[in-house]
């Protein structure tokens, strides 16, 4: 036996109960120690980039942001990116090598199998699947240029509502809870509007605060689902529920103060004090009947198409949402993938034509209801209006199928409302969409300018996590002035 191989068996031994307790309570202050300082270090970045949670830096142009979000990958080149040149040269093989994309290999160019259609005094061209969309492109401003780090669904949807393309980091909406707060005292701060098929891709790391205090998280909740357990129990009087909040106020409070270091049991006993105050306030903003029938036609919630009708009603509660005060409101339109590829949601890798003759129809209308809705109550001086999808999809047909592959390279998004300058489209795809190549975009640019809007430096809204000022933008991002108004 070496001589190191006994001193260290010697050590061992004489390790007693009292030597691992006293290194323990050592380890433990250690712990207490870095969490301190941690919060030191949170407030000392908060002080030096002159910016305090819960205010802009500068002022604001909107105050709001909805939200409305595809999942699937939803195909600029068919719906918003006209591209004459795929109309011209459909059936041919795209110049270059062949392909291989996220589910194989790539067949010819295709174009769409709809027109697209002069829209607006702009003249944009939009798809003629998309008739009362088109009646907005005067107001919206198009980023066509748009780009994605991975070619998944779960992890695109992830990046594209977080910027990394890993689950836990906090989502867009719960960045603008933590730097805005909230402009009411009796909804949350940012709800997820569930469409009534399911969850998107990766369900609620899309909407999750992440390493943000808890209370950043979404409430998710949708038209066909109420908030649960929010009804006082018949045996309970409201002088007795009254009473007993008081008291576990109180004693709360009390807990609080004792640690105060716990930002999750904070958040927690601000959740509940903001579920006894919704027992009022969810009731109502969710319930459509309050509605006159000219609103309810216009938005269609009686339409014949059910799924038409749930996502129409999830568009009305959305408006009712952002009326009220909610600060974030997350909007789905499709859920996560299913076992047939576009059923569900706009992922069309074999049969295009059919999926969106499906999916379009219930997007379009009501989501342009939204918007003229917005738009004549004179809430866009306030509300960001934002649409995204995860990434887009190839030019080509996917190999010996009607349908598209899956496309990182190359997607649309827009904006309007607040702040917008409207009817301008920044960025360029090549002649058949393939790839961004003019003012490449990214998440990161297009967060930027949203925080930009709200009044918020994207580079200086931080977080201290792990060691690290952590932002939404990672360490990346500019903002695109070409699509913000005067």
């Amino acid at each position: 036996m070496s001589a190191m191989t006994k001193k260290m068996n010697e050590d061992v031994l004489s390790f007693s109960r009292r030597h691992f307790m006293g290194r323990m309570t050592t380890g433990f202050t250690g712990v207490a120690l870095a969490q301190l300082l941690g919060r030191e270090l949170q407030a000392a970045a908060s002080a030096s980039s002159g910016w305090v949670p819960g205010a802009p830096q500068f002022r604001p142009k909107a105050k709001q942001v909805l939200q409305i979000f595809c999942p699937g990958a939803a195909s600029h080149v068919d719906l918003w990116d006209y591209k004459p040149e795929l109309f011209k040269r459909s059936g041919e093989a795209m110049p270059g090598p062949a392909e291989v994309s996220f589910q194989g290999k790539n067949g010819p160019l295709m174009r769409p199998p709809w027109d697209f259609v002069a829209s607006g005094k702009s003249g944009k061209m939009i798809s003629s699947l998309l008739p009362h969309m088109a009646r907005h492109v005067d107001d919206m401003a198009f980023v066509h240029s748009m780009t994605s780090r991975t070619n998944t669904h779960g992890p695109g949807c992830v990046f594209m509502n977080s910027c990394f393309t890993r689950e836990g980091f906090p989502s867009a909406g719960s960045w603008m809870s933590y730097a805005l707060g909230s402009l009411n005292d009796n909804l949350p701060t940012f709800v997820s509007v569930q469409d009534v098929r399911g969850e998107p891709p990766n369900g609620k790391a899309n909407w999750s605060n992440g390493f943000l205090p808890a209370q950043h998280q979404a409430v998710a909740m949708a038209a066909q689902q109420p908030l649960r357990n929010l009804a006082r129990p018949g045996s309970v009087s409201e002088a007795e529920e009254r009473a007993t909040r008081g008291f576990l106020g109180r004693m709360n409070e009390r807990h609080a103060e004792m640690h105060p270091g716990e930002s999750e049991l904070r958040a927690r006993m601000s959740t509940y004090e903001l579920a006894a105050r919704m027992q009022m306030a969810a009731p109502e903003v969710s319930d459509l009947s309050r509605e006159p029938a000219h609103v309810r036609k216009l938005y269609g919630v009686d339409d014949g198409n059910a799924l038409k009708a749930a996502y129409a009603k999830n568009c009305l509660l959305s408006r009712r949402l952002l009326e009220k005060g909610v600060r974030y409101v997350s909007l789905y339109c499709s859920s996560r993938a299913s076992g047939v590829d576009g059923l569900l949601n706009w992922d069309a890798h074999r049969t295009l034509k059919a999926d969106y003759e499906r999916h379009c129809p219930i997007f379009d209308e009501p989501t342009a209801a939204l918007l003229t809705d917005l738009k004549q109550r004179g809430m866009l001086e306030d509300v960001l209006v934002i649409w995204n999808t995860e990434f887009g999809r190839m030019p080509t047909k996917q190999a010996n199928t009607d349908g598209r592959d899956h496309n990182p390279d190359a997607f649309t998004a827009w904006m309007m409302g607040a702040g917008v300058k409207g009817g301008v489209s920044y960025g360029s795809t090549d002649e058949f969409g393939r790839k961004s190549v003019v003012d490449v975009a990214t998440p990161y640019d297009f967060y930027a300018t949203v925080m930009h809007l709200l009044g918020l430096d994207h580079e200086k809204v931080t977080f201290y996590n792990n060691g690290a000022e952590r932002r939404l933008t990672d360490v990346h991002g500019h903002v695109i002035g070409q699509v913000i108004g005067g």
